[in-house]
Parts: C-alpha cells; structure tokens; sequence
C-alpha cells in the first residue's frame, strides 16, 4: 500500500537509507543520518512536497520523495525526486509503483520539472528513469568524492506539465 510519510517511518527510511549511505556512492552523503534527522526531514518537506511509503505487511519497503531543487522562487516549479527501495522487496516494482504515485501527486499539485539526479555509472537507475520518461540533460563530471573515487552526475528530467504560465502563481505551502 502506497500512503504518505509520517513521522513514525522515520526508523524505517533510515533503514532502507543506511545502506546507500556506506556501501555505495548512490548518496554523497558520508554520515548515516540518525532517526531524528530524518524524521526533521519528513516535517520539514511534507508541508509543501510529497513524500511516499510503500507499507507492505512485513513493514515499509521502500520511499520516494520530492524535494524542492533550489531555494529561490523562480525554481519552485521544480522538483528533484528521489527512491529508495529495502534489498529484501528489489525486483517486485515497489520503486516503480512509488514513483507513478510521486509523479502523479506532483502533477496534481502543479510542479513543472521533474529533476533526478544519477551518479553514474548507474544503469538500472538511467533505465528506470528513461522508462518513465526522464530525459538525459548532463553529466557533472567528478562532481563527488565518496569511497576513495570521484563520481560523476549525470540529470535527467521529466516534463510534469506544458511550460503555459501557472494559473496560480503559488504552490502548497507558500505564503500569501
């Protein structure tokens, strides 16, 4: 079952994350982040972007969440997007099933621009994301030190709407 985040999964994300955080450069960050941090992180994103469980009977299998991609006001039409699955529920389309609920919950909330970021190389992640549509638009070359490499990242993005002016210059969260 496919339901927003609260801040009780906490324990849980940090599970599914800790992995991607020592065993791989998937994420640059260097520190598994403790429960709280990642429950301060649920608060801080779910006022204005998605953040989505898939709560299957033996626990919560995997997440997908937005994030805004930069701080100033032109950007909040775009999004970066992100999922992460536990290795015990790989291969049963949990990540596939996270995202069509994220991508359709940030086009219901009128977001423009999907934005994923890759570190390469990382095939079954570029194909993941092509088969939804993403498209390659750069590779930051060496953009991350983690494991005693350099990585490189490689953007894709996924049109969420027609590039018209918003009706409603204001998203969910922002202030009046």
């Amino acid at each position: 079952m496919i339901r927003s985040v609260t801040p009780a999964d906490a324990a849980a994300i940090r599970a599914i994350y800790a992995p991607h955080v020592t065993d791989s450069a998937t994420s640059f960050e260097t520190e598994v982040p403790s429960v709280d941090e990642i429950r301060r992180r649920i608060e801080a994103i779910l006022p204005t972007h998605p953040w989505l469980v898939d709560d299957a009977a033996d626990g919560v299998t995997g997440y997908a969440y937005a994030s805004p991609h930069r701080a100033r006001a032109a950007y909040r039409w775009a999004v970066e997007v992100s999922v992460y699955v536990d290795g015990r529920a790989r291969r049963r389309g949990v990540a596939r099933t996270l995202y069509e609920a994220l991508l359709e919950r940030l086009r219901a909330q009128g977001f423009a621009l999907a934005l994923a970021g890759i570190t390469l190389p990382n095939a079954a992640s570029v194909g993941f994301h092509e088969s939804f549509g993403f498209r390659p638009v750069g590779v930051f070359p060496a953009l991350g030190f983690k494991h005693g490499a350099w990585h490189d990242v490689g953007w894709w993005t996924l049109r969420l709407r027609d590039t018209s002016p918003p009706d409603d210059l204001r998203l969910p969260g922002d202030v009046a």
